[in-house]
């Protein structure tokens, strides 16, 4: 497969290619080139002029070439679910899933475009100001740097590049390295829909290429999925420049389980909380915090529960844990787990790894003081159980991390709920579900090093806009 450049399929200009690989197996997918220095200058100046002719487009123009890509998503609907599952190593059912949304996300957008008006500051509002009237515009940034993480790339793609289009910017898309053919094939549909050529490009460019378009002064906004590592080098790479960004980070997510929660509940909730995408999911449950007087109960049913779920490939409908992104994932979560045991935690289930697979894992006592419930990210499908006793230890144990992404508690009482809630340092905190809630018209961001800025309907076009005031002084 091919990048798209300027509205046509690219080969490198150095003519170098690599090989990508399904996770599961280790077969060969497909060959995509591996950018240079040269094709992303392509890129750029074909994103330049693209813009300002896409710019003039009008908005419900612009929202019919969406709505013309969403047919042509519906055509290829069933090559999309096997790209995405084969390239990514995700569940066949979760692959459907994740496809499907491509529809509501970006119908989303294009209503929210369709219906974001600027204002105005009529005259005799403050003294000095009787004959003058003020029109607060918005208009597009420019040139919008997209880059996806390899674990929702398709969801992701819609959140920053549906927004970019619809609010007159170019989207120049970096897919993941590992996993780029769903982004690939995307861009594509876009391109044959009738977005103008340049407005939208898909550039596989190697991790050092990717800070180099950060660090282009041409960038007007970057928005980022990825790890806070990730994330803090293109902050700095974009202060250079004053260039605004939105970064979406890691997380070590808290779910409170209170003495007065729904047990099965909170129990049943780890399959979408810990498990979907086999734990690679930034806002997932990672530390299970449970009162002491459930911890027993909590932990039998949680491991019962975990030990069926049915392991397989990525292909097969049954599947709901699957491999990891590649070998190395597994091999440091392997690590992570490893380190978690010398410092006093025990394996109650699981502990395994063969390959990019590693088993659902459930670990017990687990020590306070112990990397996992603290800094360290586990992104794969860990369960590690702490106990805590009153609300006051749960709340400090919670915000006893340099993350702040999402939290989750359970509880009978909402009165207690909202008191917790008010306390938790986290950009969401889910009552009576897992941290793993997030829609597309929700603002989601995280505080602390899990991110600035947020993104979805409510407030992606804010940040992907730039406000103009008219002013006509005299007017009266």
């Amino acid at each position: 497969m091919k990048m798209i450049i300027n509205g046509k399929p690219a080969d490198s200009v150095s003519g170098i290619t690599r090989e990508i690989y399904s996770p599961a197996d280790g077969a060969i997918l497909d060959t995509v080139p591996v950018a240079s220095k040269e094709d992303l200058e392509l890129a750029f100046e074909a994103a330049r002029e693209g813009q300002k002719k896409w710019a003039k487009v009008p908005v419900y123009k612009r929202a019919e070439i969406l709505m013309r890509f969403l047919e042509l998503v519906e055509r290829d609907k069933e090559e999309l679910i096997q790209t995405l599952s084969a390239d990514n190593g995700k569940p066949i059912t979760q692959a459907r899933q994740e496809i499907s949304n491509i529809s509501t996300a970006f119908r989303a957008f294009v209503e929210k475009a369709k219906h974001y008006y600027g204002t105005i500051i009529p005259p005799g509002i403050e003294p000095g100001h009787e004959q003058n009237l003020q029109l607060v515009t918005k208009e597009p940034v420019g040139i919008v740097l997209c880059i996806i993480p390899f674990n929702f790339p398709s969801n992701l793609f819609c959140q920053k590049v549906a927004p970019a289009l619809m609010m007159g910017n170019a989207a120049l898309v970096l897919p993941p390295s590992g996993n780029p053919l769903t982004n690939l094939k995307m861009t594509q549909l876009l391109v044959e829909a009738g977005v103008t050529d340049g407005a939208i490009q898909c550039v596989t460019a190697p991790g050092p290429l990717k800070q180099k378009a950060v660090a282009d002064p041409r960038t007007a906004f970057v928005t980022i999925t990825g790890s806070t590592e990730t994330g803090l080098k293109i902050a700095e790479t974009a202060a250079k420049n004053l260039t605004p960004y939105a970064l979406e980070l890691g997380g070590n997510d808290p779910f409170i389980v209170l003495d007065d929660g729904d047990l099965d509940l909170a129990v049943s909730e780890i399959v979408a909380g810990r498990m979907i995408n086999s734990g690679q999911v930034c806002s997932a449950s990672k530390r299970f915090l449970i009162h002491d007087s459930l911890v027993e109960e909590f932990t039998e049913k949680a491991v019962r529960l975990i030990a069926d779920l049915k392991v397989g490939l990525p292909s097969c409908e049954d599947t709901q844990v699957t491999c990891l992104i590649n070998e190395d994932a597994a091999r440091e979560v392997e690590k992570q787990v490893n380190l978690t045991v010398s410092q006093g935690a025990e394996i109650a289930l699981g502990g395994k790894r063969n390959g990019a697979f590693y088993e659902p894992t459930v670990l017990v006592n687990v020590p306070s003081s112990a990397d996992i419930a603290q800094d360290m990210e586990v992104f794969g499908p860990v369960v590690p159980i702490l106990s805590f006793h009153t609300d006051d230890e749960a709340v400090e144990m919670a915000n006893r991390s340099v993350f702040g992404l999402s939290s989750c508690i359970f509880t009978a009482d909402s009165k207690r709920a909202h008191r917790m809630a008010a306390r938790l340092e986290a950009g969401s905190v889910i009552i009576n579900g897992s941290t793993f809630l997030r829609s597309f018209e929700m603002p989601f961001g995280g505080w602390k090093q899990s991110g600035v800025g947020t993104e979805g309907v409510m407030s992606t076009f804010e940040e992907m806009t730039r406000t103009k005031v008219l002013a006509f002084k005299n007017l009266l």
